[in-house]
């Protein structure tokens, strides 16, 4: 039953931004009182999926939602307008932020972080952004609210204070703000001359009466603008965002931030280009190819790396190109298989997360060569370990299985080579980054220089989300009606 059924379907815009909001300023409140204050953050976290689950009953019966706030410009407004593409992503974030949340309390306490309260506080206000991004109604807004989100994750990045956390603070700001200032603005601007709008409308805003080489430029610049989707050269900020906590990793750079950054790029291609469009745009094919390689190079990183946080973000790096290369076929199955993705990705990849952050705690290791027999002392994590790393590589039944699957049929469809050996190649790359871990943990004998000590599973705080994200994954394999329903009402296809 809708809880919220009394409401205008205007009113549940506004509560999805407002209700994190004032979460946070509730965190700020009871900060000094640490069980309330977590109280909080997850009374915060489960209202907010209510209200999402209500916005999507309605987006499924056809309901249009929408709200103007105010007028900037002539013609320009920050306005909301809710669309299926960004019900997914909000549905996504909305959920996990639930399980984070759990898992965030046990991982600060657990390791006697400072500043929790300042923690949750900036937590809570980048999913407030997070949702205005999700169900933003035109470039102007998502632009906005895309700094702002920016701007409130730098001091999760930069949450342990040392050398390393600001030196990979500077690093994140510096990227994602100059990306977004120097490519992105210009080509909202460019957008605007052409159409005298930034609205996202069905089928796009741009027809054949505009210049492809022009569109070609703005599509370039909107790639590599929206720096958080970590399209090659403009990559750095995320494995630098590594210092952070690992709750920030798993949810900010597994999910929130990053796919800010891959919906921001699938809802201009669907919403401003029009697939149609796109797949006239020579340039198109451009921005196929850095996705491409972009998925290989990184993956043939992640394989380097014996840190096994930075292992996974490369191999984040490699699968948010997955999302554009989607974007880029300009097909049904690869905007379908593109859009999936934001859903399979984020529970696998959380998962990944979650489990680093539960072997750092428990057993204080940080290396992948280190993990011997850690599989004997921690079974129940090195298996959600292994259905993660099942949906990275694309294997039932995981989640990842089913993206990479409308992907693959996208890239045949259009007879994309280039888009088809990419995706290949980066499957077995992740095979071979990911199966070696799981092997060495179940298969090899502990070496007597990593000795593990007496630990068992993580804390029931930690354990319990990473389990629960694990069987998502799978869940998703064998119900992935909802995502497709959305994926296809984006395009306008009947489910």
């Amino acid at each position: 039953m809708n809880l919220w059924q009394g409401l205008e379907p205007s009113q549940l815009i506004t509560l999805s931004i407002l209700v994190p909001f004032i979460g946070s300023l509730l965190v700020l409140v009871t900060g000094k009182i640490p069980n309330l204050r977590e109280g909080v953050t997850l009374t915060t976290a489960v209202i907010l999926f209510s209200i999402v689950l209500a916005i999507c009953d309605y987006t499924l019966d056809g309901v249009a939602m929408s709200l103007q706030v105010v007028e900037l410009f002539p013609g320009l407004s920050i306005a909301f307008d809710v669309e299926p593409l960004g019900v997914l992503f909000a549905l996504v974030a909305s959920s996990l932020w639930i399980v984070t949340s759990i898992y965030a309390v046990g991982y600060m306490r657990g390791n006697n972080e400072g500043s929790q309260t300042r923690f949750f506080f900036c937590f809570a206000l980048a999913i407030s952004s997070v949702m205005a991004i999700c169900f933003s109604g035109n470039l102007l807004t998502l632009f906005i609210f895309y700094e702002v989100l920016t701007l409130s994750t730098y001091p999760l990045v930069t949450h342990a204070g040392n050398d390393a956390a600001k030196q990979g603070g500077r690093t994140y700001l510096g990227i994602l703000l100059t990306t977004s200032i120097c490519f992105l603005l210009f080509a909202i601007l460019g957008t605007y001359s052409l159409t005298g709008t930034l609205d996202f409308q069905a089928g796009g805003i741009f027809d054949e009466s505009h210049n492809k080489a022009i569109l070609g430029i703005l599509l370039v610049l909107f790639a590599f603008g929206i720096g958080k989707a970590a399209l090659m050269p403009f990559h750095r900020w995320l494995p630098a965002a590594m210092v952070a906590p690992t709750p920030v990793s798993a949810l900010l750079h597994a999910v929130a931030v990053v796919k800010a950054g891959v919906f921001s790029i699938l809802k201009v291609a669907v919403y401003i280009f029009g697939i149609d469009e796109l797949a006239d745009i020579p340039a198109t094919d451009f921005v196929l190819y850095m996705a491409a390689a972009t998925m290989v190079i990184a993956s043939i990183i992640a394989l380097t790396k014996d840190n096994l946080k930075a292992r996974l973000a490369y191999s984040t790096i490699a699968q948010l190109s997955y999302i554009i290369l989607g974007a880029m076929l300009a097909t049904t199955e690869g905007a379908i298989g593109g859009a999936i993705h934001i859903a399979s990705h984020a529970f696998g990849k959380i998962t990944l997360f979650f489990v680093a952050g539960a072997i750092y705690t428990t057993a204080h290791k940080k290396l992948v060569s280190e993990l011997d027999g850690i599989g004997k002392r921690m079974p129940l994590t090195m298996a959600a370990f292994t259905i993660g790393a099942l949906s990275m590589i694309g294997l039932p039944p995981a989640a990842g299985f089913i993206s990479k699957w409308y992907l693959l049929l996208g890239a045949l469809d259009t007879a994309q080579w280039v888009a088809v050996i990419a995706l290949i190649l980066s499957t077995l790359l992740n095979a071979a980054y990911f199966i070696p871990i799981i092997y060495a943990a179940y298969f090899k004998p502990e070496k007597a220089s990593d000795k593990h000590s007496e630990h068992g599973e993580a804390a029931l705080p930690i354990l319990i989300p990473l389990l629960i994200t694990a069987a998502m994954t799978v869940f998703i394999f064998f119900n992935h009606e909802l995502p497709l329903a959305l994926a296809k009402q984006m395009l306008e296809v009947a489910p």
